[in-house]
């Protein structure tokens, strides 16, 4: 059983257990012990953070535990949370932190860590960090402690990094496009990016003062975006969040554009040019059923993971596939990254446009999304209630009431005390009705 790590890592509100200065300085010895203690040589690990205020802290005390433990520390500041799974890579660490709560409010933060190869810690490494933060390791000599330095070329490196993901001489030039940087880990090398490809960049939510992170902004409120997009009438919309590895976009009517559609465009771009993988796509269970009867109708497959990238990246790795996402934003790209990065996705989806010479909403016409709603059921506590026989009989009810005409998910959120129950129907009424009807039960129930 996990104490401390979920889907995403570590993560909670500031000051509060387990997101505290002296957790996260126990964190990094814990981590330090377990990540190294087979490494033949000194071992390097690299810190990123996104632009919340507790960043600070966060960043100060993990690294005073990762020194103590004998690691050598490097600082990159704040890069999206994608920028760390390259530079570990890049700059040949053998682990990467990524400090962010990603869409969460400045209140919160998160503790993130990727292996050398770029990828997310397994569960078994993490609940090995896990056991040892209760029985920590002896601190090494002194003279064996490690030492902390800045990269102060992170940003520009992951810059490089992401347009030589695009085709050789292809340049953005004459393309209008918003990009809202949600004041997160972005707001620098998101715009900076767009107009170093040519781009005419109108931007968004640039401005990080530690607070306002995804305050009313970003790719969980996309309505200013939409709203810019129609004044300034541009081409394409890209609203990021906080630590910049999810994506909602928008065309240029000012429509929204989600990680389902966005998924649907780079799929059939890429099957188009030879290049997708594995026959499909993996998504999620919340991923919409208009996605998939239209992916099976250019041909492709289309596989359901638990919710969570992890649990996407762990399905497209064994089905060969080299798309996958959520329709969240978070669309993994496995030929250029390892873990979902909202950039990427921007530069595959103006690339799409630029080459085919259509507009984003000319792009997978024939997709038409269900009505789909979700609600979230707040618990005083978070506890697993999936095993609960009431709970798994009134889903079966909703089930048998929605037939082939629907579909119903019910789930425990990775990170926070909710149960989310997501109904989807062909018709917005029966959506509306079982959907209702299935969260004031569970509520009667477990409330």
């Amino acid at each position: 059983m996990r104490k401390y790590f979920g889907t995403d890592g570590v993560r909670g509100t500031v000051n509060q257990d387990p997101m505290t200065a002296e957790f996260a300085l126990r964190l990094g010895r814990a981590a330090g012990h377990v990540l190294t203690k087979h490494l033949p040589h000194k071992p390097h690990i690299l810190i990123g953070k996104d632009t919340r205020l507790s960043g600070y802290m966060i960043e100060s005390a993990l690294c005073a535990g990762l020194t103590a433990q004998g690691m050598n520390v490097q600082l990159v500041g704040p890069v999206p949370t994608p920028a760390v799974a390259y530079l570990t890579r890049s700059l040949r660490a053998d682990a990467g932190v990524m400090l962010s709560a990603s869409h969460n409010p400045a209140g919160d933060n998160g503790i993130k860590f990727f292996a050398a190869d770029g990828f997310k810690l397994p569960d078994s490494v993490e609940l090995e960090i896990e056991q040892c933060l209760d029985d920590l390791p002896a601190l090494p000599p002194a003279l064996e402690i490690g030492k902390a330095m800045r990269v102060d070329d992170a940003r520009g490196r992951y810059i490089e990094f992401l347009k030589a993901s695009l085709p050789r001489g292809l340049r953005l030039d004459g393309m209008k496009v918003v990009v809202d940087c949600a004041n997160g880990a972005a707001y620098d090398v998101a715009p900076r990016m767009l107009r170093e490809l040519g781009c005419d960049v109108v931007s968004m939510f640039a401005e990080p003062d530690g607070y306002n992170i995804n305050h009313h902004c970003g790719s969980t409120y996309p309505e200013s975006m939409c709203a810019k997009v129609l004044e300034v009438k541009a081409d394409l919309g890209l609203a990021l969040d906080g630590d910049a590895d999810r994506l909602i976009a928008c065309d240029s009517k000012g429509d929204v554009v989600d990680g389902d559609r966005v998924i649907a465009i780079l799929a059939a771009h890429a099957d188009r040019h030879g290049k997708l993988q594995g026959g499909g796509v993996v998504t999620t269970l919340m991923s919409n059923m208009g996605l998939e009867r239209y992916l099976n109708s250019i041909g492709l497959d289309m596989y359901r993971a638990a919710v969570g990238d992890r649990y996407v990246l762990e399905m497209m790795r064994e089905k060969g596939c080299n798309l996958g996402g959520e329709q969240s934003g978070h669309v993994i790209m496995l030929d250029s990254n390892t873990t979902g990065d909202g950039l990427m996705s921007a530069l595959q989806l103006l690339c799409a446009m630029k080459e085919q010479g259509k507009a984003i909403q000319d792009m997978a016409t024939s997709m038409a999304l269900f009505p789909q709603k979700l609600w979230n059921i707040v618990l005083p506590e978070r506890k697993d209630l999936m095993a609960d026989e009431v709970i798994q009989s009134l889903l079966h009810d909703a089930e048998l009431e929605l037939g082939e005409l629907g579909r119903v998910s019910v789930r425990m959120s990775g990170t926070e005390p909710k149960l989310r129950v997501m109904v989807e129907a062909e018709s917005e009424s029966l959506m509306l009705k079982v959907g209702g009807e299935l969260t004031e039960a569970i509520k009667n129930h477990v409330l």
